[in-house]
């Protein structure tokens, strides 16, 4: 699949008022585990989430100040599924200036 369009990072309150909607648990994790960063091992995750759990036991977890999300406002989609003989099916989708969507089949 492929999507073109334009991308907006989120305010900050609706940054925070999702992760605020999200289970305790997940809450903590964004603090365990800054995305892609390289780690040692599983291990180091899962020795970050206990420590974190002490330390945020009864208490309000903040959120961190590197997390948060981006809006994506497609314009285009492209979905593909491989086929035998390369006779793949694409299925093109395009917004048009009334808002309704475009569907086209390309050729593979």
């Amino acid at each position: 699949m492929i999507i073109k369009g334009i991308a907006e990072k989120t305010s900050e309150e609706a940054s925070l008022e999702y992760f605020n909607s999200r289970p305790r648990g997940s809450r903590l994790g964004a603090w365990a585990s800054e995305q892609s960063s390289v780690i040692s091992s599983r291990d180091f995750l899962e020795k970050r989430l206990e420590a974190l759990e002490q330390e945020y036991e009864g208490k309000e977890i903040p959120k961190p100040p590197y997390w948060g999300g981006y809006k994506v406002i497609p314009s285009e989609f492209e979905f593909w599924q491989g086929r035998p003989n390369r006779l793949h099916d694409r299925i093109y989708f395009t917004k048009e200036s009334n808002s309704n969507w475009k569907i086209d089949r390309l050729a593979p």
